[in-house]
């Protein structure tokens, strides 16, 4: 599969990159700074470029298979801007999947089923800035014909992956309180192939 995968330098990123490059995949890792990657792999392409810039994208897009997006809100708009270029790029490309890891604060509040988690009693956040750029991104997706899929953990400490988690879909499993890194990056990296989630956020946590 030619997977392009955004956010390849990141904690999560890089444990994505290292499941598809062990499963052979053709990846292209967009990446702003090449020398973080830590990859150095035969299938892997480290493309260098701005996640913002309409050309980058649709250059990078060119023949993939797949988007995997494991990119931040990095304290900015370059989430929502960066998820709208890649959804222009990918109806140009005809790529139909993207898979992309959010924050449960975007899944719906079990107190308040109507409203999200991050605008209801359940959170504890000092501040929404980060949450509100990921629900941007969601409606973009929401909104799109895209086979879109959003992971959304709760709190990411480091961590290899145990393989033992639970899933729910649009909310956060009850008393879910975290999840590390690396079960976080192999259930996003198997989505590439598991078609239970299409068009849905879905919680993660222990």
């Amino acid at each position: 599969m030619n997977l392009l995968l955004l956010g390849a330098t990141g904690r999560v990123g890089k444990e994505i990159l290292k499941l598809a490059e062990r499963d052979g995949h053709q990846v292209t890792a967009f990446v702003r700074t090449p020398e973080k990657s830590g990859s150095k792999g035969p299938n892997v392409r480290l493309f260098k470029g701005d996640a913002r810039n309409k050309q980058d994208v649709e250059r990078a897009m060119k023949g993939q298979d797949a988007v995997i997006s494991a990119l931040n809100t990095d304290k900015t708009t370059t989430l929502s801007e960066a998820t709208s270029l890649l959804i222009d790029a990918m109806k140009k490309e005809n790529v139909e999947r993207i898979i992309t890891v959010g924050t449960a604060g975007i899944l719906q509040s079990r107190t308040d089923p109507d409203i999200l988690r991050y605008r209801s009693s359940e959170s504890k956040r000092k501040s929404t800035a980060a949450a509100e750029e990921h629900e941007k991104a969601y409606r973009l997706l929401e909104h799109s014909n895209l086979a879109w899929t959003i992971v959304c953990p709760t709190y990411l400490p480091d961590g290899e992956a145990t393989g033992s988690f639970r899933a729910e879909k649009n909310v956060l499993p009850v008393d879910g309180k975290k999840i590390s890194v690396g079960d976080t990056a192999a259930f996003t990296y198997s989505q590439l192939t598991d078609s239970g989630y299409l068009r849905t956020r879905v919680g993660i946590s222990y």
